[in-house]
């Protein structure tokens, strides 16, 4: 079997990284840059620091503050419009997973027209995106580094998943001291997402032994990290440590995909507007649960990842350690125990788990689910 792996030309990592973003964009050609970032005050201010940044080294920019939580078509169609009433040349996302999801969107629009719903699914996108610098301020879902995006669909209540190499940023941004003003729930849903990201890819059908080598560090670092830094934002420490492990789960699931958690995960987005990382923490158990009998010593390794001693055990009672020590960390950390606290409803589970099934995430599950099997996953997550 051939692998490919995919992963940005360039990766900043450390304290005062996003320095450098002027220098980058130059050598990339930039002339002006269209900067993408979240609606709130918190997003436009991180914007225009960068933009002075640009402005510095002689790259004028724009800022479209339009990437709400849980980017939407209508977000990406509206800035593809300006960016190309402003004449701009290369994008810029600057926050989280949502600036970055629509940033992507934005650039296949620029280059490719069309609507976003064109290029749902894998290797849709035909011509490459404007160069794109992503500058990253959570700790979670790798997007300022993979070839994924997830778009909604407002007109049908679903999470478009967009998967194509194209998309990859250009340059990679992680600045921990970009970082230390994330709230605690946040710092705690993004890291989940991380660790859900490490888990999906190895226990994935196609991991490798490369992407095996990401995640299992990846998780070893979520275990010793994400509670420090959930306690206290300003330990620069456990932010950077942070960092480098949701690049490393990105680089472990940009190459080896997904599985039924985010699969799920995609549709409490789409249809109730859920946090992408409270919805993955909350299944996780319980999908892994579900997959334990396909990779029971995977789920050791996991186990032993994560600090659980498993010596004397057998390989299905070590495998079940891992299931424990998700649940202890998601419960240490603050998050809620079920979806229905958030607003999911029983009577639309079918829903759920019918478009559950068509999503593209389950290509590469350890076990093949049934519809009747993905329901039952949800109503014990509830």
């Amino acid at each position: 079997m051939t692998s490919t792996f995919l992963n940005p030309p360039v990766a900043l990592m450390g304290a005062g990284a996003v320095k450098d973003i002027g220098t980058w964009a130059k050598m990339l050609g930039a002339k002006k840059a269209f900067i993408v970032c979240g609606i709130g005050k918190h997003g436009k201010a991180l914007a225009e620091d960068v933009g002075a940044l640009l402005k510095d080294s002689g790259v004028d920019f724009v800022i479209y503050a339009g990437a709400e939580p849980n980017p939407t078509d209508n977000a990406v169609h509206k800035g593809a419009e300006m960016y190309k009433k402003e004449g701009c040349d290369m994008i810029v996302a600057a926050g989280g997973g949502s600036p970055m999801d629509c940033a992507k969107g934005i650039g296949i629009i620029a280059t490719n027209g069309g609507q976003i719903y064109d290029y749902e699914g894998a290797g849709q996108v035909g011509k490459p995106l404007p160069p794109l610098i992503a500058v990253n301020t959570t700790a979670g879902t790798a997007s300022e580094m993979t070839n994924f995006a997830v778009i909604t669909d407002t007109r049908r209540h679903v999470k478009m998943a967009l998967v194509d190499w194209k998309m990859t940023p250009k340059v990679a941004i992680n600045d921990p001291e970009l970082m230390v003003s994330m709230p605690p729930a946040l710092t705690a849903a993004t890291g989940m997402d991380a660790l859900t990201h490490a888990v999906e890819a190895y226990v994935s059908t196609i991991a490798t032994p490369t992407t095996d080598a990401a995640a299992l560090m990846a998780i070893r670092l979520i275990g010793k990290w994400l509670r420090p830094a959930v306690a206290n934002g300003s330990d620069i420490k456990a932010r950077d440590m942070m960092a480098h492990a949701e690049y490393l789960a990105g680089i472990a699931f940009n190459n080896a995909s997904l599985g039924y958690v985010h699969a799920m995960a995609h549709q409490l987005g789409g249809f109730y507007n859920l946090p992408h990382g409270v919805c993955n923490a909350i299944l996780l158990p319980h999908v892994e649960k579900f997959n334990l009998i396909a990779a029971p010593e995977r789920f050791v390794d996991i186990a032993k990842a994560l600090g659980e001693n498993v010596e004397g055990l057998s390989t299905i009672e070590a495998a079940n350690k891992a299931i424990d020590a998700i649940r202890r960390l998601s419960a240490d950390i603050g998050i809620p125990p079920g979806v229905k606290s958030l607003g999911a409803k029983e009577e639309d589970i079918p829903t759920l788990a019918e478009n559950a099934m068509k999503d593209i995430c389950n290509l590469t599950n350890p076990r093949v689910a049934t519809k009747e099997e993905v329901i039952e996953i949800y109503k014990e997550a509830m």
